[in-house]
């Protein structure tokens, strides 16, 4: 593991994954400021060794690098006009949740003119990956920044592409996304074609283990439909959240992706039926209420 021995991190939003990824760096050997909107895992996590702030600007104040790990745009955007006051020259921010690519853009602008340096990266992986150290993280920014930035992400992930400048990280993010949406649909159709008809769902899930369907969507949460599992690695509302998301992309660029729009169509529904906080592979419920 990269060591990170005399660097202070502030991190702010400490939900599912951001905890993990919180412990992960602290772990490495750096110093921990963090800041959270809900205060209950603030307790704990100070009880582990890490420095409660009480505001984001009080965050920006005392930190190296502040990274950001929240649920959306507006409090990105909430986040960032909070602290950019107390942004020190030359301090490096890091988006590392999934948002809007024309405001990233903005909120780069932004921080360079308070006198920071930005980097979208946000990840795929869930709960998993942040808990293991092993997310995927899709980064833009400069090459300085990045480089930067590089011992932090080798704590957090596995992987690390440069997608490009500041906001392809989202754009990568945005095709992930749609990407994880559909295939879920697609398990979930599957498995419920699979017990209607008379098979069993879980030896269907195995007989297409190794071939063209296999997938690691197929593999976790394809299991998750069987056992009927759907504890939040990845909450129905964030993936409904990203797709929409993906689609207002697609919006401003001219063109249409008529199954994205289904598959978030179906998440709605899903939300509707008051499932909004489970895992994401609860859309199977959308297909198969029983």
């Amino acid at each position: 593991m990269s060591t990170l021995n005399g660097q202070t991190i502030g991190f702010i939003g400490l939900g599912l994954m951001g905890r993990h990824m919180a412990r992960n760096l602290k772990a490495a050997g750096a110093d921990l400021i963090i800041h959270n909107r809900s205060q209950g895992i603030i307790g704990e996590l100070v009880a582990e060794g890490m420095t409660a702030a009480a505001t984001p600007v009080d965050v920006a104040a005392s930190a190296d690098t502040v990274i950001l790990m929240l649920p959306d745009t507006p409090a990105v955007e909430t986040v960032l006009r909070g602290m950019l006051g107390g942004l020190r020259p030359g301090t490096l921010v890091i988006d590392m949740g999934t948002t809007k690519v024309t405001a990233t853009r903005g909120f780069a602008a932004d921080v360079e003119v308070a006198g920071g340096v930005y980097i979208d990266a946000p990840v795929s992986g869930g709960t998993i990956g942040a808990e293991g150290g092993t997310l995927t993280i899709m980064a833009g920014g400069a090459d300085a920044a990045i480089k930067r930035a590089q011992p932090i992400f080798d704590v957090l992930g596995q992987k690390t592409t440069h997608v490009g400048p500041v906001g392809t990280g989202q754009v990568a993010k945005a095709a992930n996304q749609v990407i994880v949406g559909l295939n879920i649909g697609a398990v979930a159709e599957a498995l419920v074609l699979a017990k209607k008809a008379g098979a069993d769902p879980a030896r269907v899930r195995a007989a297409l283990g190794g071939g063209f369907a296999d997938s690691r969507i197929l593999e976790v949460h394809g299991q998750r439909m069987i056992d009927g599992a759907f504890a939040p690695g990845g909450k129905c509302t964030t993936q409904r959240k990203d797709m929409d998301q993906a689609l207002e992309l697609a919006g401003e660029l001219g063109f249409e992706m008529p199954a994205t729009a289904l598959s978030r169509d179906l998440y709605d529904t899903l939300i509707e039926a008051g499932h909004g906080d489970l895992d994401h592979s609860a859309l199977i419920k959308a297909i198969d209420p029983d």
